[in-house]
C-alpha cells in the first residue's frame, strides 16, 4: 500500500511538471487532469470523511476542468479578452481562490494532514504558475481584494485546525498572487517559504494526532519546550518579524513600494495582521490554559526522529533573527 502511494505521489509530481513545462494549453490541460487522477487514491485513506472529500474535490476539479475547455472554445473563436477571464476563472477554482474557495476548507475537513499539506501547498503550483502566462491586473487585484477579506472573516471563529490552515492558506494566497506583480521568480520564493513553513505545522500537529484548536491546551505538560516550538511556528506563520515568515513578505512590500501599488500593498498588510492577532490570540491561550486529558495523542509518533524534525523545523523559523541586521542594508 505505502509503494502504491509513493508511486502516485511521483506521478503527481510528474504530472505538475508536464503541465508548467508544456508549450500549447492542450498539453497543459493533460497535465491538470493527470494531477487530478493520481491525487484522488492519495485522498482515500478507507475513511468516510476521505471518501467524501475525494468525490467533492474530483467533482469540483472536473467544473474546473469545463471551465477550461469552454475558454478553449472561445479562443478558436477568436474571443481573446474573453477567453483569458474563463481561463483564470477555471484556474482560481482549481487552487481555492476566493471567491471560489466554497470546497476548500471542506475537503481539508476530511483529509489526513500530509494529504491536506499536498492540497495547501503542491496543487497550488501549476494552477498559479499557468495564472501567470495570462495575467490580468485588474481581476487579479479584484480577487486579492475578496481573498484577503473572506479569509480573514471566516477564520475568525474556527475551531478546526485544518478549517484555520486552510483560511490561512488563501490568506497566503493571496501574497502569492500579489508576487505575479512582480516575477515568478518572486511567486516561486514565497511558495517555497510558504512550504517549509506549513510543513513545519503540519509536522507538529500528525506527531500529536491534533485537529482542534482546544487540543493545543493539553499537549504540552509532558514537555515544557512544546509550547515554544509552536509558539514559535505560529508566530513565523503569521509573518512577524524577525521570523522566517516575515522576509518574504518584506520582499514583496518593497517591490510593490517600486512598482507603485500602494492599494495593494495596504490591503495586504492589514489582511496579515489580522490573521496575525488570531495567532497571537491562540497563543495567548496556550499560554494561560494546561489541561491533562491527552487520550487522544499518538504515542507511538513519539520518537527521537520526530523530535529532531520538529526541533530543526522550529529553529529554522529564527534565521531571520539573526540575519536581519545584515539583510537590511542589501534590500
Amino acid at each position: 500500500m505505502n509503494f502504491m502511494k509513493m508511486l502516485f505521489l511521483i506521478m503527481l509530481i510528474f504530472s505538475s511538471l508536464i503541465s508548467i513545462s508544456s508549450n500549447s494549453w492542450f498539453s497543459m490541460w493533460i497535465g491538470l487532469e493527470m494531477n487530478l487522477l493520481f491525487f484522488i487514491p492519495l485522498m482515500s485513506d478507507n475513511k468516510l470523511l476521505s471518501s467524501e472529500s475525494s468525490i467533492k474535490y474530483f467533482l469540483i476539479q472536473s467544473l474546473g476542468s469545463l471551465i477550461l475547455m469552454f475558454s478553449f472554445l472561445l479562443l478558436l473563436f477568436y474571443f481573446k479578452e474573453i477567453y483569458k477571464i474563463f481561463m483564470m476563472i477555471s484556474l482560481l477554482l482549481k487552487m481555492g481562490a476566493a471567491p471560489f474557495h466554497f470546497w476548500f476548507p471542506i475537503v481539508i475537513e476530511g483529509l489526513s494532514w500530509i494529504n491536506s499539506f499536498i492540497l495547501m501547498t503542491w496543487q497550488k503550483l501549476s494552477p498559479m504558475i499557468l495564472i501567470s502566462y495570462i495575467f490580468n491586473i485588474k481581476l487579479m487585484i479584484l480577487i486579492i481584494f475578496f481573498s484577503s477579506i473572506i479569509s480573514n472573516l471566516m477564520g475568525m471563529n474556527q475551531n478546526s485546525l485544518r478549517k484555520l490552515l486552510a483560511f490561512s492558506s488563501i490568506n497566503h494566497l493571496t501574497w502569492m498572487i500579489s508576487s505575479l506583480f512582480i516575477s515568478n521568480l518572486m511567486m516561486m520564493m514565497y511558495f517555497l517559504f510558504y512550504s517549509m513553513m506549513t510543513f513545519s505545522m503540519i509536522i507538529y500537529f500528525k506527531m500529536f494526532n491534533i485537529s482542534y484548536i482546544n487540543q493545543l491546551y493539553s499537549t504540552f505538560f509532558f514537555n515544557k519546550y512544546f509550547k515554544l516550538f509552536i509558539i514559535f511556528n505560529f508566530l513565523s506563520y503569521g509573518g512577524l518579524p524577525p521570523f522566517m515568515g516575515f522576509f518574504p513578505k518584506w520582499l514583496i512590500i518593497q517591490n510593490l513600494c517600486l512598482l507603485n501599488h500602494f492599494f495593494l500593498m495596504i490591503v495586504l498588510i492589514f489582511s496579515s495582521l489580522i490573521y496575525l492577532y488570531l495567532y497571537i490570540r491562540l497563543i495567548f491561550n496556550m499560554m494561560m490554559f494546561n489541561f491533562i486529558e491527552n487520550n487522544w495523542i499518538m504515542y507511538k509518533y513519539m520518537n527521537f526522529n520526530f523530535y529532531k524534525l520538529m526541533i530543526s523545523m522550529s529553529l529554522f523559523n529564527l534565521w531571520m533573527i539573526f540575519l536581519f541586521p545584515s539583510l537590511y542594508f542589501f534590500l
